[in-house]
Formats: C-alpha cells, structure tokens, sequence
C-alpha cells in the first residue's frame, strides 16, 4: 500500500488594507469606503480563511474528510464563524453553511438522529446547506441499534423489541437519508449502544441478527459516490478473539465497514486496527469520541472541563499518530476516510482536525497503521 505525502509550503497571509478614517461626526459617505452589510436576523458567517489553512486543506488527498461530530458551539467564534455572537440555537439552525465553508472540515457527523428518526426533508435541508463534495457521517436511530427502551436518564427499562429490525432500519433511517442526502451520503453508522448482561452472554445470536439487517439494507455503496453502512460497538466483548472474526466476516460478506469508535468505554485504536485490516481494502470511517484521561463515564466531566470548547486542552498525541497513520494509508491506497471529531476528544474539535490534516501533510515517513 502507497503512502504518499500531499504537503505544500505554506504561503504568506495576505496582506489587510488599512481602514479608512472617517470624520466622527461626518454624515456623508466615503465612496471609496467597503460597504458595510447588515447581518440578516438568523445569519451566520463564516470566518475568512487565511491562505495557511486554504493551502493546508489544498494539499490533503480529496478523500479524506475531516470534520465534527456536531456545529452548533457558540465557543467556536474566531474559529469556524466570525465572532458573533451567536446562540446555540441559530448555530443549530443556520451554522452549517458557515461551518461547510471551512477549508478544512468537509464531512460532519449527525447525531440527532439516534435520538429520534429524522424525514427526507430533514436531510434535504442539511444537503442544501453545503457543497456537491461535503459527506455525512450519521447515526441510525437508537430505535433499531439499543437492545433496551431507555429512560430519560439512559436507565434500560424494558427489553426493545425493534432491536436490528430490518425493515424498520431501513424505513426509519437508510431511505430517507438516502433520498434526502443523495450523493452527500458518507458513512450511514450503526452504532450498537452496549448491550445488558445477558445479551453479550449471546453475542453469536446478537451477530446473526445483525447480519439479517445488513443483508436486508439497500445498496448504500451502488447508490451514492461514496457512501458506505459503518457498524460501531460499545462492548469490548465484540474485539475478543472469538467474535472479532465473526464479526469481520459478516461486515465483509454483506458490504459494511468496521466504524473506529474511539471511545474510553472501548479498547484503544490500536486494539481496534485488526478488525479494519481484516476488512481491507476499504474505507475508514472513524469517530474519535471521548478522551480516555476522564475513563469510560467521563463524558459529562469532559463537558465541563472543555467548555466553551474554544481551545485545545488534553493532547492525545497517541490518537493523533494512529488516525495520521491510518489516514494516510488508506487514502493513499484510493480508499475514503471518514473521521469525525467531538470536543470531548481534546476540547475543540476544529482544532484536533487541523492538527490531524497538519500531521498527514507534515509526516511522509509514517507508514501505514493497516500494514
């Protein structure tokens, strides 16, 4: 597999004019004044990028896609928008454009619609909103993907009697993204949430339902550029050397890809490579989750500690190599990679991507992590 370096010097920022001074209390109009426009109520806009980051993003191979696992921070003014202010709310709303715009971040992840199935109309509005070649990277419904009906609290309550139905994965999720989305489909995850005691007792019958709703799905590959059905776990007991075969043998027959979920509640990526080799050749589709410094139940106390999530705070340097890596070796092979990041990761997603897309640029003699 060829490991090629895409890199190109930076180029000097551009030079800014100098305002023009105008008269305090003057009425009259300097004609050689730029026109000031009136932000429209709801708008979002999106900061200049200085050439640095435009050459940076020019000189990565076209399939690999950086991004977010959401857009909607506030804290990141001055760093995908201008600076706003802006709410939680409008950026929810109106950031996506703004955030497709950034050189650097050309996929994004959906996660909204694990909580709750969302219409073709949805994800026609989210693909009217960013360039032909921006992807998605989104959650099917906990509906289909949770083996338990949770509480608001995420208690398991009962036993959820939709767990990996066929028919309803692909009413409630694969055909309206794919009609919605259409060529902007990256990767469609199933992201299995971890299993009660008595299920991961049966993982072998857990697989074989799995495998009926991946056989039944439609052709997610035939059907878009570069779309692909992902499958992460939650459960270490899906990497032990029983089942990981298992597990990549149905993946392979069926068309699906292994999805990296980085994840403290799971092995590090390292532990995880061997199933994404076994499947080769093939996409790379990765969601760097959690930092493992706050441990499996962490993820509130990583909120708190990274918000507004305006700054890197916890470097994950081991992380960063391995995606940089893979990365690498992948997509010099021809292969997409889909890789998106949460600020729980190292506390500003944006900035974990630049340094992901500053590291396959800068490191030529890295190899490939699939070797």
């Amino acid at each position: 597999m060829q490991d090629d370096l895409f890199g190109a010097p930076p180029a000097p920022p551009p030079t800014q004019p100098k305002p023009l001074a105008t008269a305090p209390d003057s009425v009259d109009e300097d004609p050689a004044a730029p026109a000031v426009t009136r932000r429209r109520s709801g708008e979002v806009r999106t900061l200049p990028h200085d050439e640095t980051t435009r050459a940076l993003a020019a000189s990565l191979n076209p399939r690999i896609r950086l991004g977010a696992s959401t857009w909607s921070y506030p804290g990141w003014a001055g760093i995908v928008w201008d600076e706003g202010p802006y709410s939680d709310a409008v950026l929810a709303k109106n950031g996506l454009t703004a955030y497709a715009q950034h050189p650097l971040l050309r996929c994004v992840g959906i996660d909204r619609s694990f909580y709750r199935p969302l219409t073709e109309a949805q994800y026609a509005r989210y693909a009217s909103q960013v360039p032909d070649d921006f992807r998605f990277v989104v959650k099917a419904p906990a509906l289909v993907t949770d083996a338990l009906v949770r509480g608001e609290q995420g208690q398991g309550r009962q036993p959820n009697t939709a767990f990996l139905d066929p028919a309803l994965a692909t009413q409630e999720f694969i055909a309206p993204a794919l009609a919605g989305l259409g060529d902007k489909v990256g990767a469609l995850v199933f992201q299995l949430s971890p299993l009660p005691f008595s299920q991961l007792q049966r993982l072998p019958l857990v697989l074989a339902r799995l495998r009926a709703l991946l056989r039944a799905l439609p052709d997610v590959r035939g059907a878009t550029p570069d779309g692909v059905v992902a499958v992460e776990v939650r459960d270490p007991e899906w990497l032990s050397p029983v089942m990981a075969p298992l597990l990549a043998d149905v993946l392979k027959e069926t068309g699906a890809t292994y999805c990296l979920g980085l994840h403290a509640k799971m092995p590090r990526m390292a532990e995880q490579l061997p199933l994404l080799r076994a499947l080769w050749p093939g996409p790379m589709v990765c969601r760097w989750n959690l930092n493992p410094l706050h441990g499996a139940y962490g993820y509130e106390d990583a909120q708190r500690s990274y918000e507004p999530y305006d700054r890197i705070h916890d470097v994950d340097e081991e992380t960063r190599a391995l995606i940089v890596r893979t990365v690498r070796g992948v997509t010099g092979a021809g292969q997409n990679a889909f890789v998106t990041i949460s600020n729980k990761a190292e506390g500003c997603a944006p900035l974990s991507a630049r340094a992901l897309a500053q590291g396959v640029a800068a490191n030529s003699g890295l190899g490939t992590a699939l070797r």
